[in-house]
């Protein structure tokens, strides 16, 4: 099997942000996650470096365009390494190979009868660098950049991308995963619904100068998406390499949501122009928002990679990105959001898993993998979860729900952190009718622990290299097989625990509260304001979704369920909701529930928080989110 992953080639008017190391992320753990399970494996990423925008960053930092390029593309490749990213080619836009194809392809297309001269009117968005239809404006600004397109005319070169709307209509229909998640393709035959026009792709040298020339006009230079696109095919030696060959047939390109048009309607016409079949997939995510608004550079509210490596470290970063963002949709960043990530599931689940288990084996059996006796069910179970687990993984990790993948391997550690608690190794050694099971519960355990540093490896490589060379072992061929139970050899030396993850502390502002006194109303004021709450008040209040994991009738009560959810923690909830729903129905509901709650008992169980439901009539109706969103995720 053969794997080519994108990323989109970064444009450089700016320094990189979270969001291009999310894409590059993605596209990364995809790669490591394909060469785990046997794969020949292509990774490609680079920089877009034509263009208005580009000259006039130049102007402001007093540079000329090359120098410019030169200096902010190697910011981005210079990101990459500490956030433990390892593309097998960096492409640029200015390498003089990418040129030359680029006029190779122009040429061909121009030969052929596909582009023609022709005047234009439109609506020209600077910050998109192409132009907008009326339809596609909010309240006369460009969705991305808030602000309104200028109205421009100008003669320019136009390919005739409409000649090929009837083709890609029917290639996405008859190709249900050339565009995922499914909520983008259907976008985009909605888009398609309408007559497509053709695509202006060139600029005037009397206006731009920074870019491709025209092979057949030199008084125009190339439009900065006929020109960007290419990169994809460049970076396989586009046509005459063997690479070419090997992997554009598996091309899969990972992309934001912002630039979903050009990927999906522009690049498969050009495609189809050229002679070449369309790339096979294409993954779109959404956006990481700061407050409300989408993190970009033009609207300046961005957290740089470099930033956060340096607080964090890469493992967390690369955690909490892919488990705190359902591929597709958009999630909020904070920083107490990735610190809550990093104690919660990697501190205080993994990092304590691997640490008092390879503690314990130190302890009580001198240091080294036992040899297994005949299993219990508890210990058959552990295996069996961890086997399912497996399967969950590779479908998950395959079709881009990084999430759920790494859900399902969190499970598994829950269940081993139990299992420890279930059979309590410190008093098994204590007690002679126990004792000769305790190397079965420790193989079962440091087993369980390779398979899971298996699962982490595409996502946390350096955490996963400790858990290797704690327990010994070295991953040495495919998936399929290195995660088959049983294959830790008894005999091996087990090291020292090395911590994982330490714990951090929320940052405090260091600001006093300076919110002004509140000035004295009259009878009839505070008449009017019973029962009216602050913004401060509400803010105090912390919502968050959480994922029912279990459920059970509370004894002697027949209004009571005892539930156990997931916000990412997991705790205990006492609900008053027994007489509307079962508690076989309940596991895998996401619900929203008060999470800072003060614990109280109820029929002697302690509840740490309140699940909401809405009061209709006679009946209950928990309260959900409409879309997938991780358990956790604050309510805003």
């Amino acid at each position: 099997m053969t794997t080519y992953i994108t990323t989109p080639i970064f444009y450089v008017n700016a320094p990189p942000h979270l969001g291009h190391a999310y894409s590059t992320i993605v596209a990364d753990t995809y790669a490591r996650f394909k060469r785990l399970c046997g794969d020949d494996v292509r990774f490609q990423t680079g920089t877009d470096e034509h263009g208005d925008k580009i000259v006039q960053a130049a102007e402001r930092a007093g540079e000329s365009p090359q120098a410019y390029v030169d200096r902010i593309s190697a910011l981005f490749r210079e990101s990459w390494p500490p956030l433990e990213i390892a593309p097998d080619n960096f492409i640029r836009t200015t390498d003089p190979d990418h040129l030359n194809n680029v006029q190779a392809i122009l040429q061909k297309v121009y030969d052929q009868g596909d582009i023609y001269f022709s005047e234009y009117e439109g609506l020209y968005c600077q910050g998109c660098e192409r132009f907008l239809t009326e339809k596609e404006l909010i309240e006369g600004n460009c969705p991305d950049h808030l602000k309104p397109p200028a109205k421009i005319r100008e003669q320019n070169y136009f390919f005739k991308m409409s000649k090929y709307q009837d083709w890609l209509i029917d290639h996405i229909n008859s190709h249900p995963e050339f565009i995922t998640p499914e909520r983008y393709k259907n976008e985009m035959l909605s888009f398609l619904s309408e007559p497509l026009e053709d695509l202006c792709i060139s600029r005037p040298t009397s206006r731009l100068t920074w870019g491709i020339p025209l092979p057949f006009d030199n008084n125009f230079v190339t439009y900065v998406w006929f020109d960007a696109l290419i990169n994809y095919l460049s970076g396989l030696g586009y046509p005459d390499d063997e690479k070419f060959a090997r992997y554009w047939p598996v091309a899969e390109h990972v992309i934001a949501k912002d630039i979903l048009k050009p990927h999906a309607i522009f690049w498969p016409t050009m495609l189809k122009a050229m002679g070449l079949a369309p790339y096979k997939k294409l993954h779109v995510h959404g956006y990481w928002n700061m407050g409300d608004a989408k993190m970009s550079k033009s609207l300046g509210n961005v957290v740089r990679p470099h930033e956060m490596v340096e607080e964090f470290g890469a493992d967390v970063v690369r955690y909490f990105l892919l488990r705190d963002m359902s591929f597709g949709l958009d999630s909020s960043f904070s920083a107490d959001a990735v610190v809550v990530r990093q104690n919660s599931d990697l501190a205080n689940d993994l990092g304590n898993l691997f640490s008092r288990s390879l503690t314990m084996v130190g302890k009580f059996v001198d240091g080294k993998v036992p040899a297994p006796g005949e299993p219990r069910e508890i210990d058959t179970a552990l295996a069996q979860a961890c086997t399912a687990m497996i399967a969950t993984y590779q479908k998950e990790m395959s079709d881009f729900r990084f999430h759920l993948a790494l859900q399902a391997v969190w499970e598994v550690v829950s269940k081993a952190n139990k299992y420890i608690v279930e059979n309590a190794p410190w008093d098994m050694v204590k007690n002679d009718e126990q004792k000769h099971h305790l190397d079965t519960v420790f193989y079962y355990l440091l087993e369980c622990l390779r398979i899971i540093a298996l699962a982490v490896e595409p996502i946390m490589p350096a955490a996963a290299a400790k858990m290797r060379i704690g327990l010994g072992v070295a991953n040495k061929g495919a998936l399929t097989s290195l995660a088959q139970w049983g294959g830790l050899t008894p005999g091996t030396d087990i090291a020292k625990p090395e911590p994982l993850f330490p714990r951090m502390e929320k940052k405090k502002d260091g600001h006093k509260d300076s919110a002004p006194k509140e000035a004295k109303a009259d009878k009839d004021d505070k008449k009017k304001l019973e029962g009216v709450i602050t913004f401060e008040d509400f803010g105090k209040v912390e919502l968050r979704v959480a994922e029912i994991i279990a459920a059970e009738k509370v004894k002697k009560s027949d209004r009571l369920l005892k539930l156990t959810v997931r916000a990412p923690e997991e705790r205990t909830i006492v609900a008053g909701i027994a007489e509307f729903y079962q508690p076989e129905d309940l596991p895998g509901r996401r619900v929203i529930i008060v999470a800072n709650l003060k614990p109280a008992k109820l029929m002697g169980i302690t509840s740490q928080g309140m699940v909401l439901a809405a009061k209709d009539g006679d009946r209950l109706v928990l309260s959900s989110v409409s879309a997938e969103v991780a358990p956790g995720s604050r309510v805003a």
